[in-house]
């Protein structure tokens, strides 16, 4: 569902607690007590069967006796119980509910059969539940504590939220004595409704929200986990810790990459792909989301030390180094400023020692000197208690110079009793402090790594010249052989049909059942060769002896074929033996490569790609992805392996051509995108020769019910939405979903806007749009967004006319914000017409509602065009109006609200040239650089 009607939930007027208890160190006691103990001020009904007051409030029986309908059911009482208890609060209209009780899936099969119902419930009503099984949630900002935790936390702008109870409660302690304070605090428990994405949803729209930290045990609905964490994570960080790392899931793998890709690699690798910071333990958990959301975003890892002590300077130097940071080389200009204010015994360098009797104002100089310096992009200050700094004073020069400051300032005070509210006055005026160097260099390259991840994640992508026609009647012929055939594993050639029909190279398998046979086939291949065994049961060939390389005659081929069918029936003697493949050998550079994929339970199908051949499992040397991938994406993947260092040319091996390595996942990635019935793949080995890739082996494993599995939890490009127009003059343009490499052609087209087509569609003048603003229109989720642009082909270029586009709202999600722009040059010729109507197609096949905008009152073509097109106008603020689409009925035209302030309709001009100026927003309203200011 979404984030939709949490309100319900996270904002209740009025809470009923059933199954409040006056048996004191209970759960129902301690929740009614913490809510009306509290401060929080709606109105709170305990309801218990057996009591007529609760804690000296009156009680009632059930939630039919209580005397109004509330917002908020929190159940605590026993499992069995819980189902009934639900049903009766959706008869009675309560929309809302939170579920304390444990004794669902947890406990086994019949546990998980009552949460079965309770989904049931859940749907016939249309209710929003967290939990079961959970401790509840608290909101600072309303007084609200639902949980029978302890005291209520400070406030602040941390979302915390955690799938551990037994975390929740460390957490909470732990933040109460570091004065950690909290937006919000949710237990999601068993997650029957209300889960991970709903929330990274709700608190990423949330006004008091600046970070939001997770602690993850598993995660239910992938594809919307990731399309909230992508929608959110550029604007507010999204820290997690995830347990388990190292569970043994890989241990029956049927294929290379299936013992490769195991769980924890798999989270990691989606954590990347959705901006997410990943850390390990408490600490770094909230000092990572402390830093992140107080401090400017670092451009570079090269770090300037200012110290009164050369040892803890030396310490933060080790760190630096240690955890992949620079230490800042400072410019002839910063040692010449520094010379003039320093000790002639300063350290001439950095770290910057400004020597043990330097002073607050000698700090204060030297900081200001060194934060001029382009070679600096953050500065650590450490300060150890000497006889002359004063570290109250100190913090508060710290304090006003990161207010004027660009760059993360971030300091260790080092000691205790005598720094204790010098940390404390940094940390409340948002400079984080920390009592160690080395904890400070940690937290700033949790800084550092996430900017940087985040800039390579929505680098523009190349447009690679990649063509992967879909051959389904093809493959769907040898997928339905082997289902005839009860067949799961595809034999060789099968699966380099599959490879060959998406521009993968690969050798040519020749089948022989006799020796004799196998020779004539070498013969007419050519010297040296290699025989492979064919066996539908054997996928690990090499295991069994089942590959012989290098055979450079006829008697070499008859004598491995002989001993290679003995060794098979010893080693796999139930195994069907067709004969052997015989295929030309390649000349090895030195290295193999593997490339594959395999169907996650959780994510979905992932891409596996790194050192192969037979010492695959032995190096373990891979990084994973996830589809669709395109040329930045692929780039990364290659990177984070050490394959890529042979790829680039090692000790005498020569370079491969990066460019056709990452065409080659790329058209992988499509493959596997167009066949959800492949549940793993392996291309082992992939054999660089010259300027290309070849697959030298392939299998693929099919599966049985690719339905029930996940296939995709990020959205592929929507190629279904292209569509051909031509326009009044003639000119022929394509519709299609705009795409990340479209980013340069939009910022053409928008340089060819018109200062009052800017106004028309962003509501204020806008002179330029950097990269980070550029590739939040064009770098976008399909599930969540859908942007179709105009392009056409002019002199050999493409170019973009236009742009319509639709946001999903996450609260309301089958309604869409809704905006258009047309490029001056373009406009008058039918374009705006033909967007808004194959907009509205679309909307229709998304199975959205309702499309709604905002239009300002003087942009007479667009309200000319809306208003034919038959959408509703209505008052909207100071000189707009909003208009709304309903697309299951469209309005009819009403012109009363238009009638006091526009000019007669057919004086208009033309009726289809302007764009709807709608606000565009990005999906989480946090745009800073394009902040939509009415003029």
């Amino acid at each position: 569902m979404g984030a939709e009607n949490l309100d319900i939930l996270f904002k209740p007027k009025s809470i009923a607690v059933i199954g409040a208890s006056d048996t004191v160190g209970s759960a129902g006691y301690r929740i009614f007590r913490n809510l009306i103990g509290s401060g929080y001020e709606g109105i709170v009904y305990p309801v218990n069967t057996k009591r007529e007051s609760i804690q000296g409030v009156q009680a009632y029986p059930s939630i039919n006796e209580v005397p109004r309908v509330v917002d908020l059911a929190i159940v605590v009482t026993p499992a069995k119980t819980v189902v009934d208890v639900v049903e009766q609060c959706g008869k009675r209209g309560t929309k809302g509910i939170l579920i304390i009780s444990a004794g669902f899936k947890e406990i086994g099969p019949e546990g998980a059969a009552l949460e079965k119902k309770l989904s049931d419930v859940k749907e016939k009503y249309g209710l929003r539940i967290v939990g079961p099984n959970c401790v509840g949630f608290i909101l600072p900002y309303l007084n609200l504590n639902a949980t029978f935790a302890g005291a209520m936390p400070l406030k602040g702008n941390i979302a915390l939220i955690s799938q551990s109870g037994a975390v929740c409660g460390a957490i909470l302690d732990w933040a109460a004595s570091s004065k950690v304070g909290f937006s919000g605090f949710v237990s999601v428990g068993s997650m029957v409704d209300v889960d991970f994405g709903d929330l990274i949803d709700y608190f990423g729209m949330d006004i008091h929200t600046r970070s939001i930290v997770l602690y993850v045990e598993s995660i239910t609905n992938a594809r919307k986990f990731m399309s909230a964490a992508k929608g959110f994570a550029r604007a507010k960080p999204i820290i997690v810790i995830k347990s388990g790392r190292f569970a043994e899931g890989a241990k029956a793998a049927a294929s290379h990459t299936g013992a490769l890709a195991g769980e924890d690699a798999i989270y990691d690798a989606a954590f990347r792909r959705a901006g997410i910071v990943r850390v390990k333990d408490i600490q770094d958990l909230f000092d990572c989301s402390s830093i992140l959301a107080k401090q400017p975003r670092p451009t570079g890892p090269n770090i300037a030390i200012v110290t009164n002590a050369g040892g803890p300077g030396v310490l933060a130097t080790d760190s630096i180094i240690e955890k992949g940071g620079k230490l800042a080389q400072l410019t002839p200009e910063t040692i010449e400023k520094l010379n003039q204010i320093l000790p002639s015994t300063w350290s001439k360098g950095n770290p910057v020692d400004i020597i043990g009797d330097g002073d607050e104002e000698r700090y204060k100089k030297t900081i200001e000197i060194c934060l001029q310096d382009n070679n600096i992009d953050g500065l650590l200050i450490l300060c150890v208690p000497q006889v002359m700094a004063d570290p109250l004073k100190l913090a508060d020069r710290i304090v006003d110079i990161a207010r004027k400051t660009t760059k993360p300032i971030l300091t260790s005070f080092i000691g205790e009793s005598s720094v204790y509210h010098a940390r404390e006055i940094l940390n409340q005026n948002n400079v984080p402090s920390y009592p160690s160097p080395d904890e400070a260099v940690q937290a700033y390259m949790y800084l550092y790594h996430y900017e940087r991840h985040l800039g390579q994640l929505y680098e523009t992508p190349e447009e690679l010249d990649v063509k992967t026609s879909s051959h389904k009647e093809i493959t769907k012929k040898i997928v339905d052989n082997a289902g005839k055939e009860n067949r799961e594993l595809l034999n060789e050639s099968e699966a380099k049909i599959f490879l060959e029909l998406y521009g993968i190279k690969t050798t040519k398998p020749l089948i022989a059942d006799t020796a004799e046979k196998a020779a004539k086939l070498a013969e007419s291949i050519g010297y040296p060769v290699v025989l492979k065994i064919l066996s539908p049961q054997i996928s690990h060939k090499s295991d069994i002896g089942g590959v012989v390389l290098d055979l450079r005659c006829g008697d070499d081929v008859k004598k491995s074929f002989a001993e290679m069918m003995k060794k098979a029936k010893e080693k796999v003697p139930d195994a069907k033996i067709l004969g052997v493949t015989v295929q030309k050998m390649l000349k090895n550079p030195g290295y193999e490569l593997i490339l594959g994929s395999k169907k996650d339970p959780v994510f979905g199908s992932i891409i596996l790609f790194g050192l192969g051949g037979v010492f695959t499992e032995l190096f373990k040397d891979r990084a994973i992805g996830f589809p669709p991938l395109n040329q930045v994406l692929a780039q990364r993947i290659i990177e984070k392996t050490k394959a890529y260092e042979l790829l680039k040319g090692f000790r005498g091996i020569p370079p491969v051509n990066m460019k056709k390595v990452e065409e080659t996942l790329i058209k992988f990635s499509q493959l596997i995108i167009d066949h959800p019935e492949i549940k793993e793949i392996d291309v082992n080995p992939l054999i660089p020769q010259g300027d290309e890739l070849i697959a030298v082996d392939a299998r693929i494993i099919l599966d049985k019910e690719p339905l029930k599995h996940p296939h995709l939890v990020i959205s592929p490009y929507p190629s279904k939405y292209m569509k051909k127009i031509k326009l009044k003059d003639g000119t022929k343009v394509m519709l299609r979903p705009i795409k990340p490499e479209d980013e340069l052609m939009w910022l053409d087209m928008f340089q060819t806007f018109s200062q009052e087509t800017i106004r028309f569609r962003f509501f204020r003048i806008i002179k330029e749009t950097p990269h980070e603003v550029r590739t939040r229109y064009c770098n976008i989720d399909y599930d969540r967004e859908m942007a179709l642009v105009a392009e056409v082909e002019e002199d050999g270029k493409k170019k973009i006319l236009g742009v319509t586009r639709l946001i999903v709202d996450p609260k309301h999600s089958e309604t869409a914000e809704f905006a258009l722009v047309v490029s001056d040059k373009w406009q008058r010729l039918g374009l705006g017409s033909d967007f808004i109507d194959y907009t509205i197609a679309v909307a229709k096949d998304k199975q959205l509602k309702k499309m709604y905008g905002v239009v300002l009152k003087d942009n007479y073509p667009m309200i000319a065009l809306c208003r034919e097109k038959r959408f509703k106008f209505s008052e909207g603020d100071p000189g707009e109006y909003k208009i709304e689409y309903n697309i299951e009925s469209p309005y009819d035209i009403d012109d009363s609200v238009l009638q006091n302030d526009h000019p007669p309709l057919e004086d208009t001009g033309g009726m289809d040239n302007q764009m709807d100026n709608n606000r565009m927003q990005s999906n989480n309203n946090s745009d800073k650089n394009l902040k939509l200011i009415k003029p």
